[in-house]
């Protein structure tokens, strides 16, 4: 049988026909084995996102929520406070004393209570006294818990040098133009609150205040 004989050029195409095909036939069986591994991926990934997102949002309100509450509940017990304060109502106090000197800068001097604040002050002070009496509260973290369940933010307390190794917290107990703020001073088994007022430009943390020589006996 006489062999059939291609031209070279002719031949050299129709084998490079072939590999090309095949390359491209390889190329389209990778694709479509990965494409559906990588959709699916990315599908996954955004979802962990969107819920790790979604997450973040729900704690974040719940926070906000939380503050908000904490804000109201204590807007009404100043107003509580204040209403048994009104000057036609008031019987004779004796005078709310300064705070002791405890803060790190000194910025500012204290301002004058008013008749009707200085009423409030007694209030809380007794309230928050009552409360602590017979107490451990040797940390911060014990003193502010405390207070938080007496119906005061954690936004309105804030920490303050210790003193003699005790803990200290300043309470901002101010509403609209109202001055009155609280420095309470763990004592052993009781806490030392003493009342003062604060400028309303300036944090409480800021007013500089008299040292007390000695802590109440009583």
């Amino acid at each position: 049988m006489r062999s059939i004989l291609f031209p070279k050029p002719l031949l050299t195409a129709t084998l490079g026909s072939v590999v090309v095909l095949a390359a491209v036939g390889a190329q389209s069986a990778h694709a479509t084995s990965v494409r559906p591994f990588s959709a699916t991926t990315a599908s996954a990934h955004a979802s962990a996102v969107h819920v790790s997102a979604a997450a973040r949002t729900v704690r974040a309100a719940t926070v906000l929520r939380s503050a908000r509450e904490a804000e109201a509940r204590f807007l009404e017990l100043a107003d509580l406070i204040g209403q048994g304060c009104e000057p036609d109502v008031l019987s004779p106090l004796g005078h709310v004393a300064s705070a002791p000197d405890r803060t790190l800068p000194v910025l500012a001097d204290p301002v004058p209570l008013l008749p009707s604040e200085e009423c409030a002050a007694q209030r809380h002070q007794f309230r928050i006294s009552k409360a602590f009496s017979g107490k451990e509260t040797a940390t911060h973290e014990q003193m502010r818990a405390r207070l938080t369940t007496l119906r005061y933010p954690g936004a309105r307390i804030h920490r303050m040098r210790d003193f003699a190794g005790e803990p200290v917290v300043r309470l901002d107990l101010r509403v609209g133009a109202e001055r009155l703020a609280l420095e309470v001073t763990d004592i052993g088994h009781g806490v030392m609150v003493q009342a003062f007022g604060a400028p309303q430009d300036v944090s409480v943390t800021e007013v500089r205040l008299k040292r007390q020589v000695d802590r109440p006996t009583s």
